[in-house]
Parts: structure tokens; sequence; C-alpha cells
């Protein structure tokens, strides 16, 4: 359990922190079927899974369905799966009789979606993980100021661990290994998206913008709230 690590469990994963596919397998040996992957399938998903896939593809990966996503990223995290071989690839989405009792007409996000992103993403996937003592995420430092102190391991105060792998690597290192493996791009990204969320609160950014800048565009929001437990 994540509770039983001591630093000295901790420092394996820091041992191979530059490597991100080691750091997975590490995790995959000492949690096994304890451990889960977030990843949204968005605009630099696709390193990361290929990451994974390289380390096991049968490591689980959980992908958070919320109800509003582009059709786009829909058929990118099937076609996605299909050319990398993951094999478990796992759709978590919001309770229906929820989604029904606060948000019947489906605009909850246009006059609260704090209230949305916590009925549409943060109580399933605090609910999904449940089962796990380790996530793996692909979050990096610079896409936010909130992210910006991050590590590769990360234990948080309530005890979870998380490990962002690619928590150092920049857009454009993470650009140039996506081009250098062949691997397919989210469609939008062509688009003016370098960062994708649900439709209605996603807009596309001018070159030079923050790449989350189009996320809650307008708002003083910058995080959905899976991230920020603990």
């Amino acid at each position: 359990m994540v509770e039983a690590l001591d630093t000295t469990s901790v420092k394996q994963f820091e041992a191979v922190q530059d490597n991100p596919v080691a750091l997975l397998r590490k995790a995959r040996d000492v949690f096994g079927e304890k451990l889960a992957v977030l990843s949204s399938f968005g605009a630099e998903s696709a390193l990361l899974l290929a990451m994974v896939a390289e380390a096991d593809r049968d490591l689980r990966v959980l992908f958070l369905d919320t109800g509003r996503h582009f059709p786009e990223t829909l058929a990118y995290r099937r076609d996605l799966a299909d050319v990398l071989g993951l094999t478990n690839v796992v759709d978590v989405g919001p309770d229906g009789k929820q989604i029904e009792r606060r948000d019947p007409t489906g605009e909850l996000w246009a006059f609260d979606p704090d209230a949305c992103c916590a009925l549409r993403k943060v109580e399933p996937m605090k609910l999904a993980s449940l089962p796990y003592d380790a996530l793996v995420t692909g979050r990096k430092r610079g896409q936010a100021t909130t992210r910006a102190q991050m590590t590769v391991v990360e234990r948080k105060q309530d005890g979870a661990l998380r490990l962002n792998p690619l928590a150092f690597w920049s857009a454009e290192e993470i650009g140039a290994e996506i081009r250098r493996r062949g691997l397919p791009q989210h469609p939008l990204v062509a688009q003016g998206y370098p960062s994708i969320g649900c439709e209605p609160c996603t807009q596309p950014v001018n070159a030079g913008e923050d790449a989350r800048g189009g996320r809650w565009a307008g708002l003083n929001k910058t995080e959905c709230g899976i991230h920020l437990g603990g």
C-alpha cells in the first residue's frame, strides 16, 4: 500500500526518474495491479502512451470520458490505442444519475465550470482511482504555474503517489520526440489547440500564447481539480 512506502522505497523511483520507460517498469514491478496511468488522449498524450506501450502494453490506462469531449478526441483515443497496441484502456465516466440531477440541460459548464468539473471529472476520477496505490500522469512543469514545482516522483499530502515521467520535458522536446517516433498527432493540434479538454471549455490559441491559455479562457481557472487533491 502507498502508506507503507518509506523514504527508501520512494528513492527507488527517484533513481530511475530520468528514464521514463524504466520508471514505468519499476512502478509496474512494485505495484502490479495497483498501478494505473491517467491519460486524456490529448495534444501531447501520444508520447507518454508510447512509453507505456514500450514498458508494458498491458498496463492499465484510465481515460476520463466526461461526455463533453470533442468527437476528434474520442476517435483519437480509439485510434491511438490501436496503433500503440495498448490492451488495457478503461473508460471512466460520470454517474448518469448525477448528471441527470445536477446538469440535466448539459449547460452547467456555462455558469459554474468548477461544479461541472467536479461532476464530470473530479468525482468520477476520484472513485476510479480508489483501487490504485500509484497513478502515472502526463503532466509537465511548463504547462501552468500550478505545475511549476512538480517533481517526477510526487508524494501527495493525502498519501497518494503520483509519477510524472515527463515532468521536466519541454513542449519542444516532446514535439521532437513525437515526430522522431512517428506518432500520430491529435487532429485538433493542427487547428491551434495545444491543450485539449472538454469541447465547451477549450479554445484554440495563437502562436506564442500559453499552451493552456485556451482552457477556460477568460476565467480565473487553470485546473479542473483532478490533480490538486492532497
